[in-house]
């Protein structure tokens, strides 16, 4: 590897603010915490275990969503937007949740979907009741068939959930899903619904939020008369390509109109953009700076381990925000995809990562998970963290089929549903399930392993050399080390073969050098400074360090 200093950026970028440089965690409210028993995670038991995130060092948590829902996709599908569903408590709880998070020093963002509702929202009971025609059925995408009786849908979309993205009601019309058939897809050209959004966004932001995470944001505007996928060549599902149903132009427009809601809060509240798109530089477009804050790095998440691609990875990542002057993010877990302690060692590439997972040795799982987050955490940027990684928790392959709830399991075709596996609720103490989840004598949702108990908090917490407190660690130096601050300045080094090693630095202060072995034996790296942080156990002498296969060790370099 070759000496590489990164460009100036493009764009000057703004005063440092508190989410150019977050660390924010991503709470799955089932299988977080149960405060009543009944094997669902709920606010208050989120409620309660703020101090933990807070003692953890993170800056903010995210909410999956916990809005009404019938449940057909895990809350997904949204029945009301202004209301909490009872399984997970009421509007009164996330107001507690919220300002207990803020007295903490916790921001809280929670999760927006936009592109589509359950169809048990009042306006699509309206537009079903009111049939063909009515003002209602324009808020959604309702088409009469083709075929001589109107018996083929009106095109050859599918949904991601498998199957056509169709659906014939009663009258003979048809309404869009590009989900599931419980999701029907709000008409995002009608100006109701723009004008429902703005009220919904002003309804939490008045409660306290401090931002928003954008589901499938790369969604809501179509193709003008919904043409067929033929006639607009090469797509994908998840917009790898031209689409007439993902990444239009027309989602900027809304995202302006939504800064200017954001911006009138103080405080700086977010939204950050779940936007799949075919290029790092398309997504980029969606965090200019009248638009939204933030978006999420799949392309990073879905990067294989080994130097090349890291380093090329992390190159173009930079890039890409640098000409819009926004921070990258990185992750590499969330609700949707194979924990990264199971997926790094079975080479799943991006658009594979939600898909079923083989068994692999959990150990050395763990200790690439944790030189991998390492790393991620020496990035410039944000990073999320998807809650229990920080345990070192490792994907859950074994859960028999009748325990199975993601909704893709039980279809026929689509997604291979097998998300259940990175759902299963964090233990924090005890010796036997559900490991304190939830009360003594209540259960969880989904079965946790034997194995799990020794993974718990408590069995962790202010042990030397624990996932937990490694995490800990590494969160308290980012709020330290003064290189680490929200500046674009990292630097590759030269390194050994299967080594990526890179500084970053400020005037005035020490150099802070990450240093990464990913190849499959060890590698004398020296020792160029202080020892900050090792993601493993490492062996040398005084002048010489020795980092084992799938370590990770941060040094701060006097100048």
């Amino acid at each position: 590897m070759t000496d590489q200093l990164i460009a100036p950026p493009t764009v000057e970028a703004p005063p440092a603010s508190w989410w150019r440089n977050a660390v924010i965690y991503q709470i799955y409210p089932r299988s977080f915490a149960d405060s009543n028993g009944d094997g669902i995670g709920d606010l208050p038991g989120i409620h309660s275990r703020l101090p933990y995130l807070r003692d953890l060092g993170v800056d903010a948590v995210w909410l999956s969503p916990f809005y009404a829902s019938p449940q057909a996709d895990a809350g997904y599908d949204v029945s009301d937007y202004r209301t909490v569903d009872p399984i997970f408590g009421t509007v009164a709880d996330a107001e507690r949740l919220i300002s207990g998070a803020h007295a903490l020093g916790l921001r809280v963002i929670v999760d927006l979907v936009p592109n589509h509702s359950s169809d048990q929202h009042e306006w699509f009971k309206r537009a079903l009741a009111d049939g063909p025609g009515s003002p209602f059925r324009e808020r959604y995408h309702f088409r009469p068939g083709k075929g001589e009786n109107g018996e083929l849908p009106p095109n050859d979309w599918p949904s991601i959930f498998g199957g056509p993205a169709w659906t014939r009601v009663d009258d003979g019309e048809w309404y869009l899903h590009l989900f599931a058939p419980e999701q029907p897809d709000f008409n995002w050209d009608h100006p109701a619904v723009r004008d429902e959004f703005k009220t919904i966004l002003r309804f939490w932001l008045d409660l306290g939020v401090d931002g928003f995470r954008v589901d499938v944001a790369h969604g809501m505007v179509k193709e003008d008369g919904l043409p067929d996928l033929g006639d607009v060549g090469e797509w994908h599902l998840l917009g790898a390509g031209e689409s007439p149903f993902f990444d239009r132009e027309g989602v900027h427009e809304i995202y302006r109109d939504w800064r200017r809601i954001l911006d009138e809060y103080p405080g700086e509240r977010i939204a950050v953009a779940e936007a799949w798109a075919p290029t790092l530089a398309r997504v980029s477009n969606y965090v200019r700076d009248d638009e939204l804050h933030q978006a999420f790095n799949f392309s990073y998440l879905g990067t294989a381990w080994n130097v090349h691609e890291q380093q090329q990875m992390i190159d173009e990542s930079l890039a890409a925000m640098r000409v819009v002057g926004a921070p990258t993010t990185w992750t590499l877990s969330n609700h949707d995809v194979v924990r990264h302690t199971t997926r790094l060692m079975q080479k799943i590439d991006g658009e594979a990562a939600g898909r079923k997972p083989t068994e692999v040795d959990d150990e050395a799982g763990l200790r690439r998970g944790r030189a991998a987050s390492a790393l991620m955490l020496a990035l410039p940027g944000s990073a999320y963290l998807y809650q229990g990684e920080e345990l070192g928790l490792p994907e859950v392959i074994d859960l028999p089929p009748e325990a199975r709830q993601d909704p893709a399991f039980h279809r026929a075709a689509g997604q291979d549903g097998y998300r259940d596996g990175c759902r299963v609720p964090i233990p924090w103490s005890g010796d036997r399930a559900p490991y304190g989840f939830g009360p003594d004598g209540g259960g969880s949702w989904l079965p946790q392993p034997e194995a799990w108990a020794a993974l718990s908090v408590a069995a962790q917490a202010g042990v030397p050399g624990s996932t937990l407190e490694l995490y800990r660690s590494a969160l308290a130096i980012r709020k330290t080390e003064p290189a680490l601050a929200p500046t674009d300045n990292l630097r590759w080094i030269a390194a050994p073969a299967g080594v990526l090693a890179f500084e970053r630095e400020v005037e005035g202060a020490p150099v802070f050098r990450c240093t990464v072995n990913m190849s499959d034996e060890p590698v004398a790296v020296g020792r160029p400074g202080e020892l900050l942080l090792a993601s493993g156990p490492v062996e040398g002498t005084a002048d010489n360090l020795v980092l084992p296969p799938d370590t990770t060790v941060w040094w701060s370099i006097p100048r």
